[in-house]
């Protein structure tokens, strides 16, 4: 058995989430302990301009990148001190990392996450593996999603199709079909709580919308949902992956006409993530799944769950604690277990998901 650490930022920029884990080939993967490290608001929204392009980038980027090193060997830290363990007892730390960009439609694709994995090394004592979307594109691939390849090893089931929801800023699936010499299938089907989020700072000064309550008072405006769902995205068939470069406020400005109620807007936006899931799960997949699992920070959403639900019929949903990994703490575990997948010298990607050309070992492994 060996002790992991992993980190995560997603396209929220909520926080830094942090998971102890312990991982045995034989026996599986348990959590052992979690903390989630609060991003400074100034530090925020410098992330969320630095998404979108703009002046002196290479300077801010860099400043940034030390930052977050910082602050996600922090992250680290912290979790050691409440969970009493000490740097000695840890194998590695996987670091996801904070996406600033992700271009994998470029004429020559490439991806970006900040957060300086020498830095968190150094800070920690702890030998740190990071940068792991960057191999995938090198053979060819999307960079994204990966967490399917953890899904794949934690909660896939004989017999069973299923599928896994992650709600974050965007929205990925997971298919983990019954019989196992089928592929598995996964793709970022879209916003998750970006948008809602972004709208309900901007209207509210809320960093979210706590259990979807401003959405669900609100009416959904039909014209504005079909114009949102007719972006090219949503047609295409997997592999592909998307991010908050492609789904913003300006995006979503360019298709209101002005004189909608902002709640009416949140309302569509609400909408917008739950029919772009279920339309994935229904018309992307093989066939439907028999079981949805969701995870992420949307699970906490009651509106938007119940969204969900209308659009899944009669399948049932529930979140991955059924499975026996907390929603909150999967991505952060996953990246652990990237981490412990990597030093072992095994594939961390599924080609059949992130379309490359083979499976390859992911990461670049910053040494204590």
């Amino acid at each position: 058995m060996h002790l992991y650490i992993g980190l995560m930022s997603g396209t929220s920029v909520d926080g830094i989430d942090a998971a102890l884990v312990a991982i045995d080939d034989t026996r599986g993967l348990s959590l052992l302990a979690t903390h989630q490290h609060a991003i400074p608001g100034n530090v925020r929204s410098a992330i969320q301009a630095l998404i979108q392009p703009g002046d002196n980038e290479l300077d801010r980027e860099g400043d940034l990148d030390m930052l977050l090193g910082e602050m996600f060997a922090a992250a680290a830290n912290t979790l050691l001190q409440r969970s009493g363990k000490n740097a000695a007892e840890i194998r590695a730390i996987g670091s996801h990392g904070q996406t600033v960009r992700h271009r994998p439609q470029s004429a020559h694709p490439f991806t970006r996450q900040i957060g300086n994995p020498s830095v968190i090394a150094e800070g920690t004592g702890i030998t740190t593996v990071a940068d792991f979307r960057a191999r995938d594109m090198a053979a060819g691939g999307e960079g994204a999603p990966l967490v399917p390849a953890f899904h794949n090893d934690l909660f896939r089931k004989d017999g069973v199709d299923r599928a896994i929801v992650n709600i974050g800023g965007i929205a990925n699936i997971t298919w983990l079909p019954g019989n196992n010499t089928e592929p598995v299938i996964g793709f970022d089907t879209g916003p998750g709580n970006t948008l809602l989020d972004q709208w309900i700072a901007r209207h509210q000064g809320a960093s979210h919308d706590s259990d979807g309550a401003w959405a669900a008072g609100g009416s959904v405006l039909d014209p504005l949902l079909e114009q949102l769902l007719a972006d090219k995205y949503f047609a295409k068939t997997p592999p592909k992956s998307t991010g908050r470069e492609s789904f913003h406020l300006a995006w979503l400005q360019a298709h209101l006409q002005g004189h909608e109620a902002a709640r009416d807007v949140q309302s569509t936006l609400a909408e917008l993530t739950a029919r772009s899931i279920g339309s994935a799960l229904t018309r992307l997949l093989p066939r439907p799944p028999r079981e949805v699992y969701v995870c992420g920070g949307g699970g906490h959403n009651r509106d938007l769950l119940t969204r969900i639900e209308r659009h899944l019929a009669a399948i049932p949903l529930a979140t991955t604690t059924a499975l026996g990994l907390d929603p909150d703490w999967v991505e952060a575990a996953a990246f652990a277990w990237l981490a412990h997948q990597t030093l072992a010298g095994r594939p961390g990607n599924l080609p059949s998901v992130t379309g490359a050309k083979r499976a390859v070992v992911l990461g670049g492994i910053y040494l204590a």
